[in-house]
């Protein structure tokens, strides 16, 4: 069951990531904008990080192998950022397909970095996953013909940060603890939000007074600080391939929160395409046992390495 844990752990982290458009919406609807909302979002989270390290270190705040983690940090702010631009251009259902590409990006990334191709099982699973994908975001009777190319370039370079994002954020830095990495990537997170959306919110008295931190506390939580620190500890263990297969279990989650929370309506087709996209997230997870058994033994004969090395040190 052990080699289940670290797949279980994306899930939840891309989860986490599907429930963030419900609440921008819900934001949306109190009256706030979307930069607001993002501003509020990764303003929050970093507060957040920096209570967790000081509740749970009593060293000081490592810096070393502090580089990886300021790409890692940029690039989730650069995803949240383009995501919205595209959201100008975009119906939101096309909007959230585009950032879905993500899952075939990160495959190809895994692809190039390790030096061969994927798994048999992966193909098929990520040919499943694409199927599906248009029914569940319910766009079969959308008109793409006066849709401008900004609004799909704004949307892929979306999905590109996020599969960029999950395979920095899969390199371990063992000699800092989680929540140190925490504290930097939800820092460069804000600085690159607040460079490019609202950064005066913090001081003009709309996230404190207005009630914004609500919305932010919850956006802060699904969208930094739970899925930041389950990636950092399992795509490590489980590898961007199959984590980008995994994750995929953000869209299912984005459309049934949204019914959920801000009653809209499902068709049968969307919900062919959920399960269409479930099965083909199960399917490498029960399928491939024994590549989740290599990646967690290989993870693990790399990680005494480490502490091999820091020990001689």
């Amino acid at each position: 069951m052990k080699m289940y844990l670290y797949p279980l752990l994306v899930i939840i982290a891309a989860s986490s990531f599907g429930i963030v458009s419900t609440i921008i919406k819900l934001a949306m609807r109190s009256g706030f904008s979307v930069s607001e909302a993002v501003t509020s979002q990764f303003f929050i989270g970093f507060c957040i990080a920096v209570c967790i390290f000081l509740v749970t270190n009593r060293s000081k705040l490592s810096f070393k192998g502090v580089k990886i983690l300021i790409f890692a940090g940029i690039l989730t702010g650069l995803t949240n950022i383009l995501y919205g631009h595209s959201l100008n251009f975009l119906p939101a259902s096309l909007a959230v397909v585009l950032l879905f590409q993500f899952t075939w990006i990160g495959m190809l990334i895994s692809c190039i970095t390790k030096r061969q191709f994927p798994s048999r099982i992966e193909l098929i699973s990520l040919i499943i996953l694409v199927a599906g994908t248009i029914p569940a975001a319910g766009i079969i009777d959308v008109d793409l013909s006066q849709i401008p190319m900004q609004g799909w370039l704004w949307g892929l370079a979306a999905a590109l940060c996020y599969s960029l994002f999950l395979y920095v954020n899969g390199k371990a830095t063992a000699s800092m603890s989680t929540s140190n990495r925490l504290v930097f990537v939800s820092f460069f997170a804000f600085m690159i939000t607040a460079v490019f959306q609202s950064p005066e919110i913090i001081w003009n008295g709309t996230l404190f007074n207005e009630g914004l931190w609500v919305y932010g506390l919850a956006l802060g939580l699904f969208g930094m600080i739970i899925p930041v620190f389950l990636f950092t500890i399992a795509v490590p263990k489980v590898g961007l391939g199959m984590s980008s297969i995994l994750s995929a279990v953000e869209l299912p989650i984005a459309v049934m929160v949204s019914i959920i929370l801000l009653s809209e309506t499902v068709t049968t087709l969307q919900i062919a395409g959920i399960v269409t996209i479930i099965i083909g997230i199960c399917l490498p997870t029960i399928l491939d046992k024994d590549s989740l058994l290599r990646n967690n033994q290989t993870t693990y004969k790399k990680s005494s390495k480490e502490i091999a090395k820091e020990s001689s040190i």
